[in-house]
């Protein structure tokens, strides 16, 4: 369970953030919060369109507001849905969150209560990063 106050304001973050969600056509709605290095907590959610693959995702909504303030650097992000078991980030947003940080900890929680914990590096073990390009 979700125990230090940083922690607790994260989740707090997420549920706001997952009331705001644009979610008319999956009726899925995702609330996501990101924490900077500095303590900073960047909210998102997902926010569909009609054009399916137009939408984003409610963990990169929460990464790019933390860019565009100028945040690089990640610790946790708390993702809520209501589904019956946690739900892990797909896999597009797990490519762009290990672009910042290989060692951010993932906590998925549900609106029921259910939650899970897991690294990015367990759920993309071997991950294509700014290492992975050829040195120019």
């Amino acid at each position: 369970m979700i125990a230090t106050p940083h922690l607790q304001a994260l989740r707090d973050a997420a549920v706001q953030a997952r009331a705001r969600a644009y979610a008319p056509y999956s009726r899925f709605q995702v609330g996501a919060a990101l924490l900077s290095a500095d303590g900073t907590i960047f909210p998102g959610c997902n926010v569909e369109n009609s054009s399916y693959p137009a939408g984003i995702c409610a963990e990169r909504g929460a990464l790019a507001a933390a860019v565009a303030a100028g945040h690089r650097v990640f610790s946790h992000v708390v993702i809520i849905t209501e589904a019956e078991h946690p739900t892990p980030p797909c896999g597009v947003c797990r490519q762009a969150l290990v672009e910042f940080s290989s060692q951010l900890e993932i906590i998925s929680v549900t609106t029921a209560g259910a939650e899970t914990i897991w690294s990015l590096a367990d759920l993309l073990p071997s991950p294509f990063t700014p290492q992975s390009l050829p040195h120019l």
